[in-house]
């Protein structure tokens, strides 16, 4: 019985039910208005203009760049120092995966 309470779904659903009812009873905590809503809560500010059908769209292009070259980073330093360096064959499996990073990062970043 005790083996089945370990069991990743039966934790999960546990754990959901206990913050379920917690949630439920620190609502009564919670800040609750019992006025209607002011006249301009649900409009758009921006920066004190008044903005009727302005929609913002940032562009992320730059971003994802970024984002990749971080990621490709990080995992690159993770497995390089993951990999134990007492024999040839792992040592050789090192360098070759910091030329592929190496390589990629070449990709990423031409013009």
């Amino acid at each position: 019985m005790g083996r089945y309470l370990l069991a990743p779904p039966v934790v999960f659903a546990i754990v959901f039910l206990f913050l379920l009812l917690l949630s439920r009873g620190l609502s009564v905590f919670a800040f609750k208005r019992k006025d209607k809503r002011e006249e301009g809560t649900g409009k758009a500010y921006a920066c004190g203009e008044d903005v009727e059908d302005h929609m913002a769209q940032p562009d992320y292009s730059q971003f994802f760049p970024f984002a990749f070259f971080f990621t490709v980073a990080h995992v690159a330093t993770m497995m390089i120092t993951a990999i134990p360096l007492e024999s040839v064959n792992t040592l050789m499996m090192a360098e070759l995966y910091i030329v592929a990073v190496i390589a990629g990062l070449f990709i990423l970043f031409r013009r």
